[in-house]
């Protein structure tokens, strides 16, 4: 099937003058998750990030470090699978016309990865839809959350953003992320299937009037409740008539979510700013009751968790696969009222299988789980509000020296991140490098960061800060992040301890508190290999997780969890 969709997309090279084309995972939003998948459809690649480009003999696929397994699994059979970097250096292919949906791709992405040795060829129709038969999603109104929700009211961000542009003389805020204007407006929507992000376009002026640029089906609920009126909704089919009917001045774009379509509309009339969304950094810091909020998810997300880990390591016999598995999480999570969705997709993997980093188990490839291998679960939820994500590994019975050494080398890399003194280091780059120190003294490492940003309700992953090698925006209070060192072995097994941590401070002290609260593997753990201090949080964390977790467990549950105090 992915072959005859190859040659059917190589079919349309000749009509456009082409050597080949580009398919990015994103969609015109740039989400992470979408209902929109063409690099899948075209692929058969099912991670949150690459690029496909066809070419008339041959098929590249280029992912980072997290999908290099994966990604020759699902499409090495029709595609050379690269890292990124090659791209940029240009050392696999060159001197190629290649052809681009300007919609999916931002001057930076073009600039970055395609342009120095290769030619560009806008193509205003997309050759993936033009071969798919795509349904189109039945658009659901947009929604509010109120301010005992949000903690802040919409009107106070627009002052907020507002002053902004004001104090930087910016005439316009271009805002092209959904969570961005999830944010500004305190509304959310149902066009992701893992995040309630409101897919549209938004213009905000230095004088706080507000146009969301959305089809008009999408803002029933708005205009009921009196959020905008009418003159503020935009179609956007007559978004250049909007823009025409503008005053002239300079507007900021996000280089990282505004396309080479809309720039190139928009540079007709405004001095265009490139440079980040402000609201990126605004958003990242969590204010009380988002805070207050996201701690009460992780109480009920925690119960799940705990029921489900009590229930898969009590089973008389282990005759269950991967999929059965997630699904018995899912159905646990659900048991919630408070609970919605998945934050993404589960990742369930057994031995070998959890050595792939961002593994999905499906009907068709799932495996069933030994007793002798040892079991990755990184799965979260959206709720009622608030956003989690969490891993834990979990094994069945003994395992050797290496598996528990490398496990309490990751647990000591994660007790470090969770005890980062953030007067001192006060950015991911430095913290990063302790979570992988314990690791590097045995010569093993891992390929993806330490962590990412956590919406409130939200993306799961949300920057702008990080906790990776790159990564140097500095962490303030309020801040949600993961920490989830990690250690996967080709063809053996994957180990990762996540849980989500918020920056706190306490007088003057500004630190990491836990967020997860779910048990540690203790039968993984060799316990000589810990010190004082690091048993000591051990203790305490479990302390906390079953003082705040307890009330909500049955008799046998309680007692199983706190065998780990």
């Amino acid at each position: 099937m992915i072959k005859k969709r190859i040659n059917k997309l190589r079919s349309q090279f000749s009509e456009y003058g082409i050597d080949g084309y580009v398919v990015p995972k994103n969609d015109e939003f740039f989400s992470e998750y979408s209902d929109k998948d063409r690099l899948k459809f075209i692929s058969n690649f099912t991670g949150s990030a690459g690029y496909a480009i066809i070419l008339k003999d041959r098929n590249y696929l280029f992912v980072d470090g997290r999908y290099t397994i994966q990604g020759k699994i699902e499409s090495g059979k029709h595609f050379k699978i690269f890292d990124y970097l090659k791209i940029i250096n240009i050392s696999v292919f060159k001197n190629l016309n290649l052809g681009i949906d300007p919609t999916l791709f931002t001057s930076r992405q073009i600039k970055k990865f395609f342009l120095k040795n290769n030619k560009i060829t806008i193509i205003k129709e997309n050759l993936v839809d033009k071969i798919s038969k795509t349904r189109n999603k039945k658009k659901s109104s947009f929604y509010s959350i109120n301010k005992t929700i949000a903690g802040e009211s919409h009107h106070k961000k627009i002052s907020r953003v507002s002053s902004f542009l004001k104090r930087n003389k910016y005439d316009y805020l271009f805002i092209t992320a959904p969570e961005n204007i999830a944010w500004l407006l305190n509304i959310r929507g149902y066009d992701s299937p893992t995040s309630p992000i409101p897919n549209g376009n938004l213009l905000l002026t230095k004088e706080k009037h507000v146009f969301l640029i959305v089809e008009k089906n999408k803002t029933k609920k708005l205009l009921s409740e009196k959020k905008l009126k009418k003159n503020q909704i935009v179609n956007p089919k007559y978004i250049l008539d909007f823009f025409v009917k503008l005053k002239k001045g300079s507007i900021l774009l996000d280089e990282k979510t505004c396309s080479i379509y809309l720039e190139k509309l928009i540079e007709k009339k405004f001095k265009v700013i490139k440079r980040e969304d402000p609201i990126y950094i605004l958003k990242s810091i969590k204010n009380n009751i988002e805070i207050k909020n996201t701690i009460n998810a992780h109480i009920t997300d925690g119960v799940a968790l705990t029921k489900f880990i009590y229930w898969i390591k009590n089973l008389k016999k282990l005759n269950i696969t991967e999929v059965d598995a997630q699904n018995k999480l899912e159905k646990i999570r659900r048991m919630s009222p408070k609970y919605l969705f998945p934050s993404f997709n589960t990742i369930a993997g057994s031995g070998k299988n959890g050595a792939i980093v961002h593994y999905r188990a499906t009907k068709n490839n799932t495996k069933l789980l030994k007793k002798n291998e040892i079991f990755l679960c990184d799965s979260g939820g959206q709720y009622k509000f608030g956003t989690t994500d969490v891993t834990r590994t979990i094994c069945f019975g003994k395992h050797n020296k290496n598996i528990k050494n490398i496990f309490t080398n990751v647990l000591k890399g994660h007790i470090a991140v969770a005890q980062t003194d953030l007067n001192k280091k006060k950015t991911g780059k430095l913290i990063d490098k302790d979570a992988r120190k314990f690791l590097k003294k045995n010569h093993l490492d891992y390929s993806h960061g330490t962590g990412h940003g956590v919406g409130f309700f939200l993306n799961v992953h949300e920057g702008p800060q990080a906790i990776s090698k790159f990564n140097s925006v500095k962490i303030q209070e309020g801040m949600i992040l993961s920490n989830e060192p990690g250690y996967y072995k080709k063809d053996k097994f994957g180990i990762r301890i996540e849980n989500l941590v918020y920056v706190k401070k306490i007088g003057r002290k500004l630190g990491f508190e836990n967020l997860t609260l779910a048990p540690i593997e203790k039968e993984l753990i060799n316990f000589n290999l810990l010190t004082k201090q690091e048993k000591n949080y051990l203790f305490n964390y479990h302390l906390k997780v079953y003082s705040k977790l307890s009330p909500f467990l049955n008799r046998n549950e309680k007692k199983w969890l706190a065998s780990f105090i």
